[in-house]
């Protein structure tokens, strides 16, 4: 007897090895299901070439089945919709949009924040694979995620920084991509900061 079906769209967060030569784990995750933990089957021989496995970042329609009541979803059919092939021309796009999958997959988010995180995702992974600054735009989407799940962190980490700092954080988080001239260094030195807040003052996982 077969199990619940679903039909999705969603985003591919992350694929490790199942343990099988057969399928590989996905998480994705969708507006309106949140995260769903799926096996995926590997191409093989001829079909590879035309089975267009599923990769990080992509933002495809699933066609799903479980036996285990929703626990863990099997892909029965998948169809593409935008696929981010700049992510894997460059290795800073692709580790940072592993960690904004990450952030996502390990910290579930409220069912109303879920149209919020899809937003979240579709900017970020489409600037990543436009040649965007990885670093400044892990920086933006860290800060988002918080300010969308009610995080104060304007009101206590932004707060907390030297007026210099505090100045480039500003500009960082409220200018567009494309007119950001700030150094690595400021912007890493921001990141880390904003993550040790994280880590210090909320159960978020990064």
């Amino acid at each position: 007897m077969p199990g619940p079906q679903l039909q999705t769209q969603a985003f591919v967060l992350a694929k490790l090895p199942s343990g099988s030569d057969t399928f590989e784990q996905v998480t994705a995750f969708s507006a309106e299901h949140g995260l769903l933990h799926c096996l995926a089957r590997l191409p093989r021989g001829r079909s590879a070439a035309a089975a267009a496995p599923l990769d990080l970042g992509d933002e495809t329609e699933l066609w799903l089945e479980s036996s285990n009541q929703g626990r863990t979803w099997f892909v029965r059919e998948h169809r593409l919709v935008r696929r981010h092939d700049g992510l894997g021309r460059s290795y800073p796009a692709l580790r940072a949009a592993a960690a904004i999958g990450a952030l996502v997959s390990r910290n579930p988010v409220p069912d109303e924040s879920r149209a919020e995180i899809a937003a979240l995702l579709r900017s970020s992974l489409g600037a990543l694979a436009e040649g965007g600054r990885p670093d400044i735009i892990w920086l933006k989407a860290l800060f988002r995620f918080l300010r969308d799940e009610g995080y104060p962190a304007k009101q206590q980490w932004w707060p907390r920084l030297p007026p210099e700092d505090r100045a480039a954080a500003t500009r960082l988080l409220n200018q567009p991509l494309a007119e950001q001239t700030a150094d690595a260094a400021t912007v890493a030195r921001l990141a880390a900061s904003l993550e040790q807040w994280v880590q210090a003052e909320t159960e978020l996982r990064l």
